[in-house]
């Protein structure tokens, strides 16, 4: 049994963001904090006060979780980035909604003394004996205090405030890691004890100007005269009221969800899961009494996606997903009557179809549109149809490297379309050629589900008059809900690390529009609110018959039954790159001077197995550090090297040797890109390290908390208990089928609507294969026993006796038994 806490956040947009840059405009991005701690970053937008990021995270959270603050911020090339301002909300916040926060919030200051992070370590107490009592306060150590100073460290000192008395310690200068272990003691006098606090502060002490606030923690007199305290300690802020600011620094959208769950051995979900894949195992049934259609009815729009994702999953596991697929897609058509209308809803059908090609046909995304992606991005060209946006009176630079060529002067219109257009061609038709000529590319699972939606399809619709139905439905989903979201944003599809600058995410949007067209086979062209797309339709028409020349391909596979095998746990193959690029790297233990010669340029793959790495993407020898022995992932502190942006890897070798490679990224996203690919990619393995060094060992002592021992226990907390999920996560059926079980539990009323009363609608006479009992009475057994198994379970959480014994689950070959019985009483 695990218990797990998700919070799922979206970042969407901002609007109205004020201008940080001399041109009167701002680059901004998102950082994405729980408990102080930075867990995201989004892309940066270029040039805009209203972007758009649209980035989504999912956050696997420890239980004591606080706060989650997202900070705006602007990039700047030289010097520090600018913060434009944050949004905060506290855990009570968000759990106070139920289906989650989904609005605009209003941007605030960021005041440097609310802006605190890191602990302290402390030792209070007031010994018994003796008159006057005396409390001793030990003042032991501190860790990942915030940088206050430009090297990126800080001159920390405590301050010990108790009963109008005040004592400090000594000042640790240069970092962030400063051990004291100092006595301050206070007398007590009677009568002292019942409201009077401790309060220690932690200050950055500055030669010049006031010091700067580090946090601060306290305690009620009276508990610790009654218990002596001792432990690590959250620095908090000052109290005090948000300033409002009239909304002079923006807003941003965010959509955030709280779920905090328990999920059971993955036997006792085999009865739900039994049950949902049984009208596909058993497809005698009538499609309205089942499992699966009290779950489509009972979904509503806003959860739609997420109940999608997780049948995927499962079915995936199961080896099941076409012929769910099959399944929603035949319900669905039952519902059409108009077949212009077909899969154009977010139904269930739709959103699983969409989830499936997510899941499965990434890669072959990847190898269709990244290149063509790519060159649009270094190309830069400026292309634009729509007279109202042409830029005609000033001049166009076009990046060229390695020199610009400037236009300089006026523009005609008719120039700029007649450029855009001969651009537009060329794009779009390297990019239908690339789509025409990937059937061999395409999964062979994506290939057998189009087949049989075709099938469905001309079954549903056989006259003439609908024969261009058979190829929309596939087009449908492949171009509108595939190709063309990948090309409008890279980045979501992972095709790009960065969003589109202006310039290249107007060629995009157009180029969108283009494949829409085509997905759409060219019904609408003429038809829409812009005139000025007219001129690519000359272009649209032959692809079309080029795309259901494709299409008619596409689903020519020997049979519906191609050998759906189970999906294992993880989605891709073990040894797929996650992610690669050059970057910098060097061991620990190198020249003492550290000359910037001692990173050397080396090119990386991680994989699900290793980190490994060579002079070249074509140099066969190779060195390589083993996923399963990373103990630690980790950013090192600003200024440790003469090089920004370095991030540590603590592995331990088969000796038990632990050994640290440090590796230099370009910029801070790149660095937090690497960082939480190898921190997904270690995720599961056992014996991580809790602390670590954020420094390097250098001239006898760490830099970062000045121990002289190479061996000293690390400073600095691990940060691997917040991991960053996305829908590529690995198979996790029990999780998957603990989500559906508390959705079905949250429907409440329609769940019972849809059973029909006291199950009479559901009351048809088994055919043959078929189950005795209709499937809405035992759904709400199967419901009845998983509350039991959690009641169970929550009430022996700690408990030293072992759980009880996960149901015995039936053969899906024979009838279902009766419910399962509850677990023993405890």
């Amino acid at each position: 049994m695990a218990k797990a806490t998700s919070l799922h956040c979206r970042v969407v947009e901002a609007k109205d963001l004020p201008a940080k840059d001399v041109s009167g405009s701002s680059d901004p991005y998102c950082v994405v904090k729980v408990d102080n701690e930075v867990v995201a970053r989004t892309a940066t937008v270029w040039k805009s006060l209203n972007p758009f990021w649209g980035e989504e995270y999912t956050l696997s959270l420890p239980h004591g979780f606080r706060s989650l603050a997202v900070y705006v911020l602007d990039e700047d090339t030289i010097g520090q980035d600018d913060v434009i301002g944050k949004v905060s909300l506290s855990r009570q916040q968000i759990s106070a909604e139920p289906r989650g926060v989904d609005s605009w919030l209003s941007l605030v200051p960021v005041d440097p003394d609310e802006e605190v992070q890191g602990e302290i370590h402390l030792e209070l107490g007031v010994p018994e004996r003796g008159h006057p009592r005396v409390l001793r306060c030990h003042l032991i150590e501190a860790r990942d205090l915030a940088p206050r100073d430009p090297s990126g460290t800080s001159d920390p000192f405590a301050r010990v405030l108790c009963c109008g008395h005040t004592l400090e310690t000594a000042v640790i200068k240069k970092t962030r890691f400063p051990r004291w272990d100092e006595v301050l003691e206070f007398e007590l006098a009677e009568g002292e004890l019942r409201e009077a606090v401790l309060s220690v502060e932690l200050w950055d002490w500055d030669i010049v100007g006031k010091n700067d606030f580090l946090g601060r923690v306290e305690f009620p007199l009276d508990t610790i005269c009654t218990e002596p305290t001792k432990g690590w300690f959250q620095l908090l802020p000052f109290p005090g009221g948000t300033r409002d600011c009239g909304g002079q620094l923006g807003a941003l959208r965010l959509t955030v969800r709280l779920e905090e769950d328990t999920v059971l051995p993955a036997p006792y979900y085999q009865p739900l899961i039994q049950l949902l894949t049984e009208p596909v195992l058993c497809p005698g049934q009538p499609p309205t009494g089942t499992a699966l259609a009290i779950l489509e009815e009972v979904t509503s729009g806003d959860s739609r996606q997420d109940v999608a994702t997780k049948l995927v999953k499962i079915f995936l596991g199961q080896g099941l997903a076409v012929p769910l697929l099959d399944y929603l897609v035949t319900r669905e058509l039952a519902r059409t009557t108009d077949p212009n209308t077909l899969f154009r809803s977010n139904s269930l059908a739709s959103k699983s179809m969409e989830q499936f090609m997510k899941v499965v046909g990434l890669p072959y995304l990847h190898e269709v549109l990244k290149p063509m992606v790519n060159r649009i991005f270094e190309e830069k060209k400026y292309v634009e149809l729509d007279p109202g946006k042409m830029e005609l009176s000033r001049g166009r630079r076009v990046p060229s490297p390695p020199r610009r060529i400037s236009f300089k002067g006026s523009l005609s219109e008719a120039q700029v379309r007649e450029s855009s257009l001969e651009l537009l061609k060329g794009y779009l038709g390297d990019i239908v050629d690339a789509i025409v000529g990937s059937v061999d590319k395409c999964p062979l699972l994506m290939r057998v589900a189009f087949k049989q939606l075709r099938r469905r399809v001309e079954e549903r619709f056989p006259s003439q008059q609908h024969e261009e139905v058979r190829y929309f439905a596939i087009s449908g989903f492949l171009f509108l809900r595939f190709f063309a979201p990948a090309v409008l944003t890279p980045k979501l599809f992972s095709l790009r690390e960065q969003h589109a600058d202006p310039r290249t995410g107007r060629t995009l949007l157009l180029l969108a529009k283009a494949l829409q067209s085509i997905g759409n086979l060219g019904l609408q062209l003429g038809q829409g609110k812009e005139p000025w797309m007219a001129p690519l339709h000359a272009v649209l028409l032959p692809s079309v018959t080029r795309v259901t020349a494709f299409l008619d391909s596409l689903v020519a596979v020997e049979s519906t039954d191609a050998g759906e095998e189970p999906v294992p746990p993880a989605l891709f193959q073990p040894s797929a790159t996650i992610k690669e690029g050059y970057l910098h790297t060097r061991t620990a233990g190198g020249a003492a001077l550290l000359p910037r010669f001692a990173f050397k340029k080396r090119y990386f793959w991680l994989s699900s197995e290793a980190l490994t790495f060579s002079k070249s993407p074509e140099w066969q020898e190779r060195c390589s550090i083993p996923v399963p022995q990373m103990r630690a992932v980790e950013q090192v502190d600003e200024g440790t090297f003469q090089h920004p942006h370095v991030m540590q890897i603590v592995a331990q070798d088969g000796a038990g040797e632990l050994h640290t490679t440090y590796i230099q990224c370009k910029s801070a996203q790149e660095l937090w890109q690497w960082l939480w690919a190898l921190r997904r990619a270690s995720s599961a393995n056992e014996a991580m390290l809790p602390t670590c060094h954020a420094g390097t060992f250098r001239a006898g002592r760490w830099t970062c908390c000045l121990q002289p021992t190479c061996t000293a226990p690390g400073c600095s907390r691990t940060h691997s208990t917040v991991v960053l999920g996305e829908w590529r996560e690995p198979l996790d059926p029990a999780a998957a089928a603990q989500t559906l079980y508390r959705h079905l539990q949250q429907t409440g009323a329609r769940l019972r609507a849809a059973e029909g009363p006291e199950g009479s609608a559901r009351d048809e006479p088994p055919g043959p294969g078929q189950a005795g009992e209709p499937a809405g009475g035992r759904l709400q057994a199967v419901l009845r026993d998983l509350d039991i198994a959690h009641d169970a379970f929550a009430r022996r959480d700690g408990a030293p006796r072992p759980p009880p014994s996960p149901p015995t689950v039936p053969s899906p070959s024979t009838a279902p038994s009766p419910p399962m019985a509850p677990p023993p009483a405890i």
